[in-house]
């Protein structure tokens, strides 16, 4: 029976993702972006638990910064921008390239000509923020660019999930087993993307000061970037309201920089990395994924409640 009902979720969550894709593909591009909001507006009022851990999550980051009316308002956008942003990405691989290409707005290129100027590879530090995925299309055109995934559990999803992610450019890599992939990587010159907002882990993770409270956060990218000695380069997506996306580049992170204990240097590079991350939610809150329970694992020596 459990597993009749797991092929059975496993069905209907491929068949919403596949009808929507189809409305998307049918539908002018902007229609699709307001079916989007609309539907994360409903997801909004209909999941109760997700409103909650975004709600919680708004109150830990703010505290008083913002009231409860402008909390409210930040978590149903966060929901109605993540939609339009499932949307959009559904809708982008049948674009033209010349009218993707028409649609990104770029700044702060120096920064990666800077970075790539040593010649060892490129580590891509991002978040899930605004519109990461279709930001490949143009990484993909300054160099072979490789994105670091966890694979979803659905695998029809994931398949197809795939499918546009290389259609927009990138090879993915799969977290599992991944460091020395990621190595040949960028001995050869090549782009890694990684996106290291997510909660991990107690056993994976780095303990680092993220509005505020400490965070429980991936140390791939630092521990990468000393390793290969890689420059670390902030980048993000960002929708524009005339319908176009922002890519913009930040100074890049370069690992010598750092002296100490290994532990140490990788502590702080995290920590730079999160403080940079953290920057850019707060210039726009409601384009990150509050719905996702940043801070849900606990440093081992802080009281249990």
């Amino acid at each position: 029976m459990a597993t009749m009902k797991k092929k059975s979720s496993i069905y209907l969550e491929w068949l919403g993702f596949s009808s929507l894709g189809l409305l998307t593909y049918l539908l002018p591009r902007s229609w699709g972006k307001k079916m989007g909001r609309f539907i994360g507006r409903l997801v909004y009022h209909l999941d109760a638990y997700h409103r909650q851990v975004a709600l919680s999550n708004l109150n830990l980051a703010f505290k008083n910064q913002k009231t409860d009316q402008e909390k409210q308002k930040m978590a149903r956008s966060c929901f109605e921008n993540f939609g339009e942003m499932i949307a959009d990405f559904l809708k982008f691989p049948s674009l033209s390239p010349a009218k993707r290409q028409a649609l990104i707005e770029v700044q702060g290129l120096e920064f990666f000509h800077q970075a790539q100027q040593q010649k060892k590879g490129l580590i891509i530090i991002s978040a899930h923020y605004g519109q990461w995925e279709v930001a490949s299309f143009f990484l993909s055109q300054l160099g072979k660019l490789n994105v670091i995934a966890r694979p979803l559990d659905n695998p029809w999803l994931e398949k197809k999930l795939t499918q546009m992610r290389t259609s927009l450019g990138a090879k993915i890599i799969y977290k599992q087993a991944a460091a020395r992939p990621i190595l040949r990587k960028l001995q050869a010159q090549e782009i890694v993307v990684l996106l290291i907002d997510q909660n991990v882990l107690e056993d994976m993770a780095v303990f680092v000061d993220f509005f505020g409270t400490l965070a429980a956060t991936t140390p791939a990218a630092s521990v990468l970037a000393l390793r290969s000695q890689t420059p670390l380069l902030p980048a993000f997506c960002l929708p524009l309201q005339n319908g176009r996306y922002l890519i913009e580049f930040k100074p890049p992170i370069y690992p010598e920089q750092y002296g100490g204990e290994r532990e140490e240097q990788i502590l702080q590079i995290t920590q730079q990395c999160t403080k940079i991350i953290e920057s850019q939610i707060k210039a726009a809150p409601e384009h990150w994924m509050w719905f996702h329970n940043r801070w849900k694992t606990r440093p081992p020596q802080e009281p249990k409640k």
